[in-house]
């Protein structure tokens, strides 16, 4: 064995060593390797299923691989030659299943094996020979967006004429008894009336136009194609999807005519070949910019050997998954240094509570080297006004530079479902132009993932109901959202460091907007005056079984339930809001800043009802940069889906002046 065929093979031991690590020891109970037609075959089990693995010695692009169900040592020689060219080979011994739901939950398991363990494609070919037919075509309409292409040899497309014999076929009546046990069917009547063998419910696997090819024997008469392949075809062809049948004719015709030579191997491993090797995926570059880049944090991180990096967002910053990555790669980019990172990740907050909580929950401990930032999908769900987006977004770039002129910010966008409606109407979502203005204007590396994940779904790499999932994503989701990070930060860190390469001080550019909001801060709740109906809870919590958020339960609260209660507040600054506790009894205000018109601001929120949600309400915007008077009051008036008038403030903030 040469040493590039070593180190593939301790590859793929030390892979099936992981894997073992992660399920039940009864589940993998051994891993041997035998040659397979001067391959490697890899053989171990999943509970008391054989598994087979053939892998190629040069593997294609994208990981195909052809799964066959049953009699995996009968007509090899279209699977050698994709072996050969690239492709691996697995099958799993699912023995008297007989394609049953018993045999898909297998199926199941080892397709996920194979894609989340193995990572290969997402979209195998399926082959069946015989009572195979059963197995792929199931587990096709299973999963009809996770099939490349379906071989299907002499297929048994319902078992009533084989193993049933209910039609002109043999039949077998062992097998048939066996059938009925796999399925759970109490008689033949049950088992006659099922409706979802192959020929059945062809719907969605046509609509997802899945190409099958079916080679038969015309004389077969343990498997009629007049009772299986032809009326499956028929089927299919009705409803859309693409289907080739080839008659073989040549060669001797045994067992009845079910067993007769492949007149072109070639030929099968042609069409599986086509089917499954697309074009390559879309590459990350297309959907990141660097911009300024990252050569201030590389010399900080490469040369002082530490380094301070946090991250600023909502819910999807929050939860665990990409940013465990990203922390990943960075220790590992850069060994030895000695970093802190900092988590300050709060769901549902978005650019204008980020500007205004980056002092304290960022900035107190001292300046960042590296801010990694995201917001596109709370701005938008909460309504954010494209003005308010900018200033805020503005206001974070410039307050993390005031503090280190040095610092290096990295803006991300992540994806939701209105976000890919509007690039599939061929639109830029507005808050992604909004803050891209920003990046662009600074100078800021930025990854447009909402995009990404759009076009990487439209050229059928995974789909958001099965593998995405929620604007949470799914564990892999989270890691296509990892691999585009990472892939990003290898190109901003990837340049050489000359000797006389220096921390250089940003430059000092014009405000887009005067009025953004750089000196945001959190104001306690102790510098309003209050007057009767208003109290401080000091660890203030829910009387009814309802959410609450962490920093919003069990900590200081203004608190007032009184219409007509009214506090003032005295601050310096051009803007002025209050981040509040909005639960299912939240009531409405009534404010004006410095004696002027009274306005009114409804603190319900469409998500009140089972949520104590922390909601950052600006009150002014537009201010000159002076001192200012707040009047603040509750009001009889309430939102029809409110239980109450309850107002409960958990901070004042304002953008002050320096």
């Amino acid at each position: 064995m040469n040493r590039r065929s070593l180190t593939f093979t301790l590859a793929y031991v030390l892979c099936l060593f992981f894997f073992s690590l992660s399920i039940s020891a009864q589940d993998m109970v051994s891993i041997d390797t035998i040659e397979w037609k001067g391959f490697q075959r890899y053989n171990f089990k999943i509970g008391e299923r054989d598994i087979r693995m053939v892998a190629p010695r040069s593997e294609l692009k994208g990981k195909p691989w052809l799964w066959r169900a049953r009699f995996p040592d009968w007509h090899t020689e279209q699977d050698s030659i994709l072996v050969a060219e690239g492709f691996h080979l697995v099958y799993a011994n699912t023995d008297n299943l007989f394609g049953s739901p018993q045999a898909m939950e297998v199926w199941d398991k080892v397709y996920d094996l194979m894609t989340k363990k193995f990572g290969l494609n997402r979209k195998p070919a399926l082959s069946g020979v015989s009572r195979g037919g059963l197995f792929v075509y199931n587990w096709a309409k299973r999963h009809p967006d996770k099939v490349a292409c379906i071989y299907a040899e002499a297929p048994v497309c319902d078992f009533k004429s084989w193993p049933g014999g209910q039609g002109k076929g043999l039949g077998s009546e062992s097998d048939w008894k066996k059938l009925k046990e796999a399925y759970g069917f109490a008689s033949d009547e049950e088992a006659n009336s099922y409706d979802d063998n192959p020929i059945d419910g062809l719907d969605e696997l046509a609509k997802n136009k899945v190409p099958i090819l079916h080679m038969i024997g015309l004389e077969d008469q343990v498997v009629p194609p007049e009772e299986n392949t032809f009326i499956l075809v028929e089927n299919y062809l009705r409803l859309g999807g693409p289907a080739t049948v080839v008659p073989c004719t040549q060669g001797e015709q045994k067992l009845h005519g079910h067993h007769f030579d492949i007149e072109s191997p070639r030929l099968v491993a042609d069409f599986i070949k086509y089917h499954s090797v697309r074009e390559a995926k879309l590459s990350s570059k297309t959907f990141y910019k660097i911009r300024g880049g990252l050569k201030n944090s590389q010399i900080k991180f490469e040369r002082d050997k530490k380094g301070r990096v946090a991250f600023l967002g909502g819910s999807i910053t929050y939860n665990s998954g990409w940013r465990d990555s990203v922390v990943n790669f960075l220790q590992e980019r850069f060994p030895g240094t000695e970093f802190e990172f900092i988590t300050a990740g709060i769901p549902s907050m978005g650019s204008v509570p980020g500007a205004f909580r980056l002092e304290r929950d960022v900035l107190s401990t001292g300046p960042i080297d590296l801010l990694f930032e995201e917001a596109a999908v709370n701005d938008a769900t909460n309504g954010r006004t494209d003005e308010e987006q900018q200033l805020a977004m503005e206001g974070i770039v410039r307050h993390l530079r005031k503090k280190n002129p040095a610092a290096d910010m990295v803006l991300f966008h992540f994806v939701d479902p209105d976000k890919i409606d509007s690039y599939n109407r061929g639109e830029i979502p507005e808050v992604i132009k909004n803050h891209e203005r920003v990046a662009e204007y600074y100078g800021l590396p930025s990854l447009n993932l909402a995009e990404e994940v759009t076009r990487r779904i439209a050229n059928k790499e995974f789909t958001w109901e099965d593998d995405f999932k929620n604007l949470h994503p799914s564990p892999y989701g989270q890691g296509v959202y990892a691999h585009s990070m990472i892939d990003m930060l290898k190109t901003a860190y990837g340049g050489h460091l000359d000797q006389d390469d220096k921390i250089t001080a940003n430059q000092s550019l014009p405000m887009l907007n005067v009025a953004a909001f750089d000196r945001g801060v959190l104001v306690d709740i102790s510098k309003a005056k209050i007057g009767k109906g208003w109290q401080i809870v000091e660890a203030w919590k829910p009387t009814v079984q309802t959410g609450t958020r962490a920093n919003y339960v069990d900590v200081p609260m203004l608190v007032s339930e009184s219409p007509k209660s009214k506090l003032k507040f005295k601050f310096n600054g051009n803007a002025v809001g209050i981040a509040v506790a909005a639960g299912q009894d939240a009531g409405k205000i009534a404010y004006r800043i410095d004696n002027g018109k009274w306005k009114t601001q409804d603190l319900f929120t469409q998500w009140s009802t089972h949520l104590h949600l922390p909601w950052y309400y600006l009150l002014a915007i537009d201010l000159e940069s002076e001192e200012h008077k707040l009047e603040l009051k509750v009001i009889e008036d309430k939102n029809p889906n409110s239980s109450g008038n309850a107002v409960r403030i958990r901070y004042f903030f304002v953008n002050g002046l320096d």
